[in-house]
């Protein structure tokens, strides 16, 4: 009997355990949102949506500021836009689509913290009498404009009221990146899609990134591919019975029998290229070098990436990472190796030496602002990382100098610096 009831208790504590390692999107089924009658805001609305919203409603849950932008996914010839506001509390983030009903504006979507598996359905209104007529007609937000609706938990009908009224435009007097880890996000995060995925790269901008870094290495047969560790694990990928490093399989093994945990194939790096250029607003890739093999191929797939890029006018650069000696001892054999972009993580001497564009110290060396000034004199940026604290995070922007910030929760470093007076 006392086994039974021991068996009954861990299964009940296993199941538990699994429902709070979860965070679906909710369903975002509203019926006047997806009516015939709501059809698409006119871009030329959009911007003028954008900036600092005060919370007058919602607080307990959300903050007191919510800075609210824009992003894109191109999905073939259909592009779509999605709105999200930034939140202090929490790491809270609500992303949403937005429509025209008659003379309002409709936004549906989610929100989630990102320190928990917190999340639910979230319906929004600007009402023609509270700045929707303006903003459709061309006028450009004032205080007068205000965003009201209701937020619930989990797939709960929403009916929380929220209120939100617009109070500045959106800071951006200081150029910043806004770097997300792994193209995105985490796997332990319980985002919705995997880390270093394709899918999960369509998000970054949703979650307030200008641009991700992503991590390479390279198959048996010599593709260049995008995975953080450098085995085959649970921890990454589902059971599948294959274990070892990525660099024993070929491309056609890992595309045939290996699945990220969301069900997702592990992408090369041409395919997250593809979809950022193609598919995304993001501005920046990071090629975080794993192995000094693969140096001489992301050289020539970034070469061919930054021309398609200049020659589409489209703000994008691709900097290959140097992490350490070895890296640099490959990197420096490349033809011309002082003027390929480049960003050096280790040491401020050698990221002179190579010309790199970028040097990206540790956080945990603290602010160095005499070194990252001496830097900048030298026309190089200084990111920092993996910043995750908002603490630090209002440190490092409140007393640093840095050129921007990369973190695991991009929606938290946009919430600080979007929101800055």
């Amino acid at each position: 009997m006392k086994q039974a009831i021991l068996k009954a208790t861990v299964a009940l504590a296993l199941l538990s355990c699994k429902r709070d390692l979860e965070a679906p999107v909710p369903s975002l089924a509203w019926e006047e949102f997806t009516s015939a009658a709501a059809v698409r805001l006119p871009g030329s609305t959009l911007q003028r949506i954008e900036g600092v919203y005060t919370l007058e409603q919602g607080t307990e849950d959300f903050g007191t500021l919510a800075p609210a932008k824009w992003s894109y996914t191109v999905n073939g010839t259909d592009t779509l836009y999605q709105l999200s506001f930034f939140l202090e509390k929490q790491s809270a983030y609500i992303i949403c689509e937005g429509r025209r009903l008659d003379s309002s504006i409709l936004l549906n979507g989610y929100w989630r913290r990102m320190v928990n598996t917190e999340t639910g359905r979230i319906r929004l209104t600007i009402a023609k009498e509270a700045g929707a007529g303006s903003l459709l007609n061309g006028a450009t937000a004032s205080t007068s404009v205000v965003i009201a609706g209701v937020y619930g938990f989990g797939e709960t009908v929403p009916d929380i009221p929220i209120r939100l009224r617009y109070s500045q435009p959106l800071f951006n007097a200081t150029p910043f990146q806004i770097l997300a880890h792994r193209c995105g996000g985490r796997t332990a995060d319980l985002l919705p899609a995997s880390e270093n995925s394709v899918e999960m790269t369509k998000l970054a901008a949703r979650f307030g990134a200008t641009g991700i870094e992503t991590d390479v290495q390279l198959t048996k047969d010599g593709v260049p591919v995008v995975y953080h560790d450098a085995t085959l694990n649970e921890r990454l990928i589902q059971k599948n019975g294959l274990v070892g490093p990525v660099k024993n399989y070929t491309y056609a093994q890992l595309y045939a029998l290996v699945r990220l945990t969301n069900g997702e194939h592990i992408p090369t790096l041409r395919e997250i290229l593809t979809t950022v250029l193609y598919n995304t607003p993001l501005q920046f890739v990071w090629l975080d070098s794993k192995y000094p093999e693969s140096i001489a191929i992301e050289r020539q797939i970034q070469a061919e990436f930054m021309q398609k890029a200049a020659a589409m006018g489209r703000q994008l650069e691709i900097v290959i990472g140097i992490p350490g000696e070895e890296v640099m001892t490959a990197f420096k054999q490349l033809p011309n190796y002082q003027s390929v972009p480049s960003l050096v993580e280790y040491s401020p001497e050698e990221a002179s030496a190579v010309h790199a564009r970028v040097w990206a110290p540790d956080w945990t060396l603290g602010l160095q602002n005499e070194a990252v000034a001496a830097q900048q004199a030298q026309g190089r940026r200084v990111f920092t990382w993996t910043v995750d604290i908002p603490e630090n995070v209002q440190r490092y922007m409140r007393e640093g100098r840095f050129n921007g910030i990369l973190s695991n929760f991009p929606s938290m470093t946009a919430y600080y610096y979007y929101a800055r007076q």
